[in-house]
């Protein structure tokens, strides 16, 4: 066993000996490509989302030459009909492109020269193997006459961190492709693809680099956190494998959703950091382990960047409000930007932001990421954005104050800055204008928009979190009418029923305002009252 070539199974034994949640059913999945037309597939995730421990996994499943079977016989794969049917039955090319990165970082050597690199690894690998090459052979030929010379036992490829050299030599296309061309030329190449190539598993945080509006790699097929597809299930955890394992550790669940839930896939449902998850456990804290990664430091680069809109979209994603975003145009690395949808778009690869592909909109997922957010406005100098932060923490101040002038110009105040003309009166519009004014609240409170309470749904509610000493919040905004009609609302619904017993005094917020456009002047007005049965 080498390094490259048949790395056996001792890393995925190792992760095998801890908490392993089971996705050994990703196997099957490209089980189902081996030989097949559509054998080459990219699965890209953010970081820390279980992309080495999958790579690992397939090695020690496919590599020809050590016994798995103590490692799989009692996983979910082991209950697939071609389970033993590719068992250690090929010889595997692992690579992990970090490892070629960090030797080029730590030493004076150009990116450009990684190809060579991975190649004289691979060279090296082949022939301690026990693999002979001719004189003038190139890797591609010595791989083809090590295929002859196995009995036509074709390579399965597996490399993780694939997009490394894009992303770490974002600024020396030379070098970005070169490393494309090495690719290429496994990949896409009728005299060496077909034949030497049984399958291939890369998997990184980006997709596939563009050429123009193509993939550099045509023929791979591509499931990224925009389109998971089929994969979905195994980007991260699964809310059952979330309850599972806080059920064995004694761990409250409904706080690990707040802190680490938050991203979605079509039939799939929530889905999990599994890093942070596994983090929580083990130090029986719920904190940031976002913060630990590399990916942190970035996010602090794509929120300043000097788009049209982009200050505005990042204020209203603090405050709790889906974003529009078009993820069509993104070139797949980390300097082609044309606008804010593409730095948007980069954000949901990074697992910054969540992705509704039902409606293209985004959102923050969760506590845990918010908290990086907040960081980074205050690093950078987001000032437009610190100013807001300050404004929405005046008002909660004020409401609990029960300050009502206050609170009404500061309501109209977001209402004029945030809301085009032609949504002023719009209902989802004034759920926002709440959102944004109040963006703050995830210090103190927990959210809920349109919460199902007495005879009807209450517009927004903030409940206090166990550790805060904030009263209960139940706003309602209205227009042309008194404020004290939207606290008739309240009360004539039964709105505070739902939620009386929750061990806190409640207060009732009702904004109004005249919705003429043609008013100079559309005057908001509040009323605040403390609820009592």
């Amino acid at each position: 066993m080498g390094i490259y070539v048949n790395p056996g199974n001792a890393a995925f034994a190792e992760i095998n000996d801890s908490d392993y949640v089971d996705k050994t059913l990703l196997i099957d999945l490209i089980n189902q490509t081996i030989g097949k037309k559509n054998k080459l597939t990219c699965v890209s995730r953010p970081r820390r989302f279980g992309k080495s421990y999958a790579a690992k996994m397939l090695s020690a499943y496919y590599s020809c030459e050590c016994d798995s079977h103590g490692l799989f016989d009692d996983k979910k794969i082991a209950g697939s009909n071609e389970y033993e049917k590719y068992l250690n039955k090929y010889n595997v090319i692992w690579l992990d492109i970090t490892g070629f990165t960090s030797e080029v970082k730590d030493s004076s050597i150009s990116f450009r020269k990684i190809p060579e690199m991975i190649k004289r690894a691979l060279w090296k690998d082949l022939c301690e193997s026990g693999f002979t090459p001719e004189e003038g052979d190139s890797l591609n030929e010595f791989l083809l006459r090590c295929v002859d010379r196995d009995g036509g036992k074709p390579f399965i490829f597996i490399i993780d961190e694939w997009d490394a050299v894009i992303r770490e030599a974002k600024d020396d296309p030379a070098a970005q492709e070169a490393y494309l061309n090495l690719l290429r030329g496994w990949f896409k190449n009728n005299n060496f693809t077909p034949k030497a190539v049984a399958a291939a598993y890369m998997t990184g945080i980006l997709p596939i680099k563009k050429d123009g509006s193509q993939s550099a790699i045509s023929d791979f097929k591509e499931f990224s956190v925009v389109k998971p597809r089929k994969y979905g299930e195994f980007v991260g955890f699964t809310e059952s494998e979330v309850k599972q394992l806080c059920a064995r550790h004694n761990v409250d669940f409904e706080t690990m959703k707040l802190w680490y839930d938050g991203y979605s896939f079509q039939d799939v449902g929530s889905v999990y950091n599994p890093n942070s998850v596994m983090e929580a456990i083990e130090n029986n804290e719920f904190d940031s382990y976002w913060r630990e990664s590399s990916a942190a430091k970035e996010l602090l680069d794509y929120i300043s960047k000097d788009y049209n809109g982009l200050t505005k979209t990042i204020a209203e994603l603090i405050g709790g409000v889906e974003v529009k975003v078009n993820t069509k145009g993104f070139a797949n690395d980390l300097t082609t930007f044309h606008g804010k949808d593409d730095v948007l778009t980069l954000m949901i690869h990074l697992g910054y932001l969540a992705y509704d592909s039902d409606h293209n909109t985004v959102r923050i997922p969760n506590e845990e990421i918010r908290l990086e957010f907040q960081q980074s406005i205050h690093e950078v100098r987001h000032d437009a954005t610190i100013k807001r932060l300050q404004e929405s923490e005046q008002l909660f101040a004020d409401t609990i104050q029960m300050n009502e002038e206050a609170v009404a110009a500061q309501i109209e105040k977001v209402h004029a800055e945030e809301t085009a003309a032609i949504h002023y009166n719009r209902e989802d519009s004034l759920r926002s204008v709440i959102k944004l004014a109040y963006y703050s609240y995830r210090d103190h409170y927990v959210q809920f928009e349109e919460l199902p309470a007495g005879e009807g749904f209450a517009d927004v509610v903030y409940l206090p979190k166990a550790d805060s000493e904030w009263p209960v919040l139940v706003i309602e905004l209205k227009w042309n009418k008194k404020a004290e009609s939207a606290i008739d609302q309240i009360l004539n619904r039964k709105y505070p029923s739902a939620i009386k017993d929750f061990g806190r005094p409640i207060l009732l917020v009702g904004i109004t305002y005249d919705k003429d456009l043609k008013a100079e002047h559309k005057k908001h007005s509040c009323k605040i009252i403390e609820y009592t049965e």
